[in-house]
C-alpha cells in the first residue's frame, strides 16, 4: 500500500483524514454534499499510515450517521472490479470496519451489505469477523455454504480451509458452522478445526531457531543468517545469550561488539547493554562512529533501552550531537531526565520538528517528554505538531503533553478532542474540557449514552457530570 496523500490541516478533508474533533464539527457546519465527499474519500481512501495502530472507523461512522449518509459510494467501491485484482485488505479494510460499527448502531443496510460482501467479496475474512461481532445466527448461517464453496474439496483446498479456520480472527461463525444441521456443512467445519488443532500442535512439536546447549558463537550465527536473509534477529538473539552465556564467555562478546560481524555486533551491544555492562556506553559510541547502518540503528536502539544513571549522565554530555546517538539521547532525558534537562529536551522537540517535520517518530519519545517535564514554553510546539501531524496517536500523545503544559488546553484543544477518532484522546478531553462550553456539557451526555464508546472514556466522562446527566 502506498503512503496516502494528506490534505492541508486546514481543510475539511484534510481535517477528516487526520481524525480530528475539528473534522467532525467543520463536516456538520458544511454543505452535506460537501462534506459527504470528503468523509467518503476518506472511507474509500485509507488516509492512514498505520492501519493496525490507529483508529478511524467508529470516528466515520459515527459522522455517516449524524449527516444521514448513504451508503452507495461505499457499496460501489466494494465491488468494485478492482476488488479482484486488488486482494491487499487494506483496500476495503477501513470501508468494513466503518460497515461494522454502521451495523451496530442499528443500520440494516450496513448489516446487508457486509453480508452479501462476505459471500462474494475478496476480502470476505474481514467482513466475516465484522459479523461475528454484530450479526445474529441465521445470518451467519445462510453464510456458511458461500464461504466453504471458496474452498475446493481437493487435499489442497482442505488444507487450506484448516489453515482459514485455525488463523480465525473471530471464531464464531466457524463454531456455530460446527454444529449446523446441515451434515455437509458440519462434518467439513469439524474437519477443518481437527486439522487445525493437529497443525498448530506440530509446529509447537517443531520450534525454529536456538535450542538449549547452543554456544555463543552458535547465537552469533544464528543472527548473521538472519541479515543475509533480510531478518533482524538481533533482539531474540540477545536473549539467547542470557540464557547461555556465562562470565567466562564476556571477553568473546565483547570483541563481537567492537568488530564482529553485523549480526554478531548488533546482537552484542543489545546483550551488553541489557545487562549494564560497564564497558556498553563505549562500545555503542563506537559503534555508531564506524558501523553499518543497521549496526548504528541496533546501537541506538540498545542505549534507548538503558535504565542506568550512567547512561542518563551520558546522554546529558551526547545531546547535542548532531548524529543519530544525538537524537536517542534527547529521546533518553525525555524518558529518564529530570527537571534539569528541560532545556535539552526542548531542544531536541524543536529540532526535530524543524528538521524532520511534525511526523518525525522521534517525536513521539519528545512530546512524551515534554509533558512529563513541564515544559510550559513548548506549548506553541506542541501545539504545531498537533495540528499538523497526520498520525492520530501523535496527536494524542500531543494533546496529553498540552494537558500537563497549556493552560488554554481545557478551553481550546480539549474541546475538539471530544470528537477525536482516537479513544485515548477522548479520554483526556473528557478528563479536561471546561464545561463553560455548552457543546462540551452535550458531548459528555452524548459519549456517556453512546453503546459504543470505551469503557475507559465513559468512566472519565461520568467523574464530568452526574448520573441524572447521563440519563439521556
Amino acid at each position: 500500500m502506498f503512503d496516502p496523500v494528506i490534505a492541508p490541516s486546514g481543510t475539511l478533508l484534510g481535517l477528516l483524514q487526520r481524525g480530528r474533533g475539528d473534522g467532525t464539527l467543520h463536516a456538520l457546519t458544511a454543505p452535506r454534499a460537501e462534506a459527504l465527499a470528503a468523509l467518503n474519500h476518506c472511507v474509500l481512501r485509507d488516509p492512514r499510515h498505520d492501519w493496525q495502530l490507529e483508529n478511524r472507523s467508529l470516528y466515520y461512522a459515527r459522522l455517516y450517521l449524524d449527516l444521514h449518509g448513504g451508503l452507495d459510494a461505499i457499496e460501489a467501491h466494494l465491488f468494485d472490479p478492482e476488488d479482484v485484482l486488488d486482494t491487499d485488505e487494506s483496500r476495503t479494510g477501513l470501508a468494513l470496519a466503518v460497515l461494522g460499527h454502521l451495523a451496530s448502531y442499528g443500520r440494516r443496510d450496513a448489516l446487508a451489505l457486509l453480508r452479501r460482501y462476505a459471500a462474494h467479496g475478496t476480502n470476505w475474512a474481514w467482513a466475516l469477523d465484522e459479523l461475528a461481532l454484530r450479526d445474529d445466527d441465521a445470518g451467519l448461517r445462510a453464510l456458511a455454504t458461500p464461504v466453504l464453496a471458496r474452498f475446493a474439496t481437493d487435499a489442497e483446498g482442505e488444507a487450506e480451509l484448516a489453515a482459514t479456520v485455525r488463523d480465525a480472527f473471530e471464531p464464531r461463525p466457524w463454531r456455530l458452522w460446527a454444529d449446523d444441521p446441515r451434515e455437509s456443512v458440519a462434518a467439513r467445519v469439524r474437519a477443518a478445526q481437527e486439522a487445525g488443532s493437529f497443525d498448530r500442535w506440530q509446529r509447537q512439536m517443531r520450534p525454529g531457531g536456538p535450542r538449549p546447549g547452543w554456544s555463543v558463537q552458535a547465537v552469533f550465527e544464528w543472527a548473521q543468517q538472519g541479515v543475509e536473509r533480510g531478518a533482524a534477529l538481533h533482539v531474540p538473539a540477545a536473549r539467547c545469550l542470557t540464557a547461555v552465556a556465562g562470565p567466562e564467555d564476556r571477553a568473546e562478546i565483547v570483541r563481537a561488539a567492537q568488530d564482529g560481524t553485523e549480526g554478531a555486533r548488533c546482537t552484542a551491544l543489545r546483550y551488553l547493554a541489557d545487562s549494564n555492562d560497564p564497558d556498553a556506553l563505549e562500545l555503542i559510541e563506537a559503534a555508531v562512529a564506524t558501523g553499518t547502518s543497521g549496526v548504528v540503528d541496533a546501537a541506538v536502539d540498545a542505549f534507548e533501552r538503558m535504565r542506568s544513571l550512567a547512561a542518563v549522565d551520558r546522554a546529558r554530555g551526547w545531546a547535542r550531537r548532531p548524529d543519530p546517538l544525538g537524537a536517542a539521547a534527547g529521546r533518553v532525558l525525555a524518558c529518564r531526565g529530570g527537571i534539569q534537562d528541560r532545556d535539552a529536551v526542548l531542544a531536541a522537540l524543536r529540532e526535530a520538528v524543524r528538521g524532520e517535520g511534525p511526523d518525525a517518530p522521534t517525536l513521539w519519545t519528545l512530546v512524551d517528554g515534554a509533558g512529563r517535564l513541564g515544559i510550559a514554553c513548548a506549548a506553541p510546539v506542541l501545539r504545531h505538531v498537533y495540528r499538523e501531524t497526520a498520525s492520530s496517536h501523535l496527536r494524542g500523545r500531543a494533546a496529553r503533553a498540552l494537558a500537563a503544559t497549556d493552560p488554554s488546553f481545557g478551553t481550546g484543544f480539549a474541546v475538539e478532542c471530544l470528537w477525536d477518532c482516537e479513544e485515548t484522546t477522548r479520554e483526556i478531553a473528557a478528563r479536561h474540557a471546561e464545561t463553560g462550553d455548552t457543546r462540551v456539557v452535550e458531548r459528555l451526555r452524548r459519549l456517556a449514552a453512546d453503546p459504543a464508546e470505551e469503557a475507559e472514556v465513559q468512566t472519565a466522562v461520568r467523574s464530568r457530570i452526574g448520573p441524572e446527566e447521563t440519563a439521556v
